[in-house]
């Protein structure tokens, strides 16, 4: 979870923002509820009216009132109002402005008249309970106060001040055990008929009403659209930067990983963290940004309306909350284990598909389709099957989620009828209860949802964490050094030894030579003798283990990366071109080349013939991995992207193998001209490539076996010797010791020339290739 927060948090002024609109949002859904409670009770049920005291009564009527009201609170009442008599056509009382704006004060009032008001509108309208207390309040009275013409009001208003004031708290107290919500309703009955014998048209204060109140819904559900569309907008942008920026940082730490680092990461679950983790941790900090910062809230805002509107059942809430974090905890308990192994999973259905695409041919020709299908679909399934537990497991959680909501909103209208019943709450206040219910388990429910997205996306996002982490065995040196120029070309050798990481021997043992400018120095030996190891260890793909490799007199440990490769032309043993054209892959090391240049470097790579061959020439198209020309092409183009460069030092790791015989010489005199003031290295697998170097070095298991030139290493090394005896003819042997070896070289490319050589057999066959020629 932190590095998911952590790979976010890089965009916080846009998280801040979006914070700030999601407590807009939430005020927007909390309020609605309210609205609605409003409409039910105050709209449709009070008829528009809000207030529980009346903001204009008749004299009147406000003389009755006053009768039931204790004489320590009259003046509070007659303070609040004062007299109009121009507004109506009878002398009324209206409420003060600062009395309407004073909360403190309508609540006061509110205390005050709501019992008056109760026995005002029951002696009215005659209800059961005031006829009972007007019987007893006469009984209790000498006959002459309670004659046929008397009634209520009369006798109260006979009665001395202390007698009424004693009479009306015993009233009081008969209703203290009235529920709240009777005395309000009341309250409300009394105050319609007040506005009504005044003559207030009730009908359009109660059509006004609706429409102020539903025009604020209105505006608060626009409000809370507007609000959630920005989240939505900004979210997307932030995961979106955030899966571009982890992109960008896995890139380039990745092209910055040594051999070492690639030896341990597959090429496969690069390409699974690059894409398919990112895409994980930038789906999921789109729903964090959306529903886990917004979920907390709207369910802190639930509780606490919830609390505003009815706290007796509150219990409903606590008991949905339980059951949904039962469920998510066993969810948790039996799907987790299979989020971990998922993403690995992706990576080895990605490692077979891969190894599958690019073996295709060898598949093909072996007749193994049926074999490889059947690894494939292993892989396949076994990841079918943990997303279909996954899935199962999500679609298990949502049915015993809207039990639980369905369940839940039952509990609450069975308990809110009984409360409705008897007294305790009205029919708008439960609609409300049901609402903020449901944010609140809704709430809970977004969390539920997001649970079954959020182990996968920690999974992915510690796959990437791991791969940003990674230590780089090779690194560049805190303060580089400078070539020295005057030692130009110059490649050194002392007492090298190399053994992988992890591994238990070296690979290279003691290896000392000097590689100078203007000569080629070759590197020969069998299979796994350590060839490739010796000359990727110039270019620091490994670094030494023992010893030191200087280049113009400097360890190249000591210098840049950059500025070391920068003077190095690199020809791997596998040709490898890029996705463009001919020319964008010959200048490849030299984007700032001249046209010259790229037409001189295939020239020397004997290039030009296939490529004046193709209708486009050096704009012709190369498909991904150079697939659309052939391996010699391949090389062709590979050791021209060399030479266009321009190094100090030219690096060929076997890059002669796919050449046919007539194009290895003729490659080779021209390069010979061309490399003349550059050190030249080559890898060779082939004797008849490395005959004229003035420098071959031997390797036999990782050890010098031999050092010097063709005639001298026939006569003083015996792994030369063996090797030589496997490729070349009697002749070229006699030739090579007595020193004739270019006049035979001569023959033979004139043998080549004139087409006795088939293309392609000296590279299968050394030895039958110069007894041909």
């Amino acid at each position: 979870m932190k590095n998911l927060f952590k790979y976010a948090a890089a965009q916080w002024k846009s998280m801040l923002a979006i914070i700030i609109i999601l407590f807009v949002q939430a005020y927007c859904d909390l309020s609605l509820p309210a609205y609605t409670s409003d409409i039910v009770n105050v709209g449709i049920q009070q008829g528009g009216i809000e207030d529980q005291i009346p903001e204009t009564i008749s004299v009147e009527e406000m003389d009755r009132l006053l009768l039931f009201v204790p004489q320590d609170d009259q003046q509070t009442v007659t303070d609040a109002y004062e007299k109009d008599d121009s507004t109506y056509e009878m002398e009324v009382y209206v409420l003060k402005d600062s009395a309407a704006d004073d909360e403190e004060e309508m609540e006061e009032l509110e205390d005050i008249l709501q019992g008056p008001m109760m026995l005002t509108a029951g002696f009215e309208s005659d209800s059961d309970m005031t006829r009972q207390i007007e019987d007893q309040i006469k009984s209790n009275l000498p006959p002459q106060m309670t004659g046929e013409d008397m009634d209520i009001f009369d006798i109260m208003a006979m009665m001395p001040q202390e007698q009424r004031d004693t009479l009306v708290r015993e009233m009081e107290s008969q209703m203290d055990e009235l529920p709240d919500s009777i005395l309000e309703q009341a309250a409300v009955s009394y105050v319609r008929s007040a506005y009504e014998n005044v003559g207030i048209d009730m009908d359009r204060m109660q059509t006004d009403y609706l429409l102020s109140t539903g025009g604020k819904m209105a505006a608060l559900a626009f409000l809370g659209m507007a609000a959630s569309v920005a989240v939505g907008f900004l979210a997307s942008r932030v995961g979106a930067s955030t899966g571009r920026n982890l992109r960008s940082r896995v890139f380039r730490k990745v092209v910055d990983f040594s051999n070492n680092e690639f030896d341990h990461f597959s090429t496969a679950s690069l390409i699974t963290r690059s894409t398919n983790d990112i895409q994980q941790i930038q789906l999921l900090t789109v729903m964090l940004l959306r529903i886990v910062l917004y979920a907390p809230i709207l369910a802190i805002g639930g509780i606490f309306q919830v609390f505003q509107t009815n706290v007796s059942m509150s219990w409903i809430i606590a008991l949905a909350v339980v059951l949904i974090a039962l469920v998510i905890l066993v969810l948790f308990l039996v799907a987790m284990p299979k989020f971990k192994i998922l993403q690995t999973l992706v990576d080895k259905v990605n490692l077979v598909m891969r190894e599958i695409l690019t073996g295709l041919p060898v598949i093909r020709a072996f007749s193994t389709e049926k074999h490889e299908e059947e690894r494939f679909d292993a892989a396949n399934m076994e990841l079918t099957k943990t997303n279909l537990f996954v899935n199962r497991a999500m679609t298990f959680m949502m049915p015993v989620m809207m039990l639980v909501m369905n369940g839940v909103s039952v509990l609450i209208m069975w308990t809110g009828a009984h409360g409705i019943d008897n007294g305790q709450m009205q029919v708008g206040d439960m609609m409300a209860f049901i609402q903020y219910t449901m944010q609140i388990i809704m709430g809970f429910l977004m969390l539920c949802m997001l649970s079954i997205m959020l182990p996968r996306a920690a999974v992915a996002a510690d796959r990437v964490e791991e791969v940003l982490q990674s230590k780089t065995v090779i690194h560049d040196p805190e303060q580089s050094k400078a070539f020295d120029e005057s030692e130009k070309g110059l490649l050194h050798f002392e007492h090298v030894s190399f053994r992988y990481p992890g591994a238990e021997e070296n690979v290279l043992h003691d290896i000392t030579f000097t590689a100078k400018p203007g000569q080629t120095t070759a590197i020969i030996g069998s299979t796994g003798s350590g060839k490739s190891t010796l000359v990727n260890l110039i270019p620091r793909f490994y670094d030494v283990t023992e010893g030191s490799i200087t280049l113009d007199g400097v360890d190249i440990r000591e210098v840049s990366q950059h500025d070391l490769r920068e003077r190095l032309g690199y020809v791997p043993q596998k040709g490898l071109l890029f996705s463009g054209d001919i020319a964008s892959n010959i200048m490849f090391g030299n984007p700032d080349g001249s046209e010259e240049d790229m037409v001189e470097a295939a020239e020397i790579a004997q290039a030009t013939e296939f490529i004046e061959a193709k209708p486009d020439r050096y704009e012709s198209h190369i498909a991904q991995g150079g697939s659309n020309v052939s391996g010699g092409q391949k090389q062709r183009l590979s050791i021209a992207r060399a030479i266009a460069k321009h190094p100090e030092v030219f690096i060929f790791d076997d890059s002669f193998s796919a050449l046919d015989f007539k194009t290895d010489v003729t490659l080779r005199k021209a390069l010979k001209e061309r490399t003349k003031n550059s050190t030249v290295l080559i890898v060779a697998q082939r004797i008849s490539t490395i005959l004229n170097a003035e420098q071959i070095i031997v390797l036999d298991e990782g050890h010098v076996a031999g050092m010097g030139t063709h005639r001298e290493l026939l006569e003083t090394c015996e792994v030369y010797q063996q090797i030589a005896a496997s490729q070349l003819s009697e002749a070229e042997l006699n030739a090579g010791r007595t020193g004739n070896t270019d006049g035979e070289r001569k023959k033979a490319d004139q043998k080549a020339d004139a087409g006795n050589e088939p293309a392609g057999n000296a590279g299968t066959d050394g030895k039958e290739a110069v007894s041909h020629a």
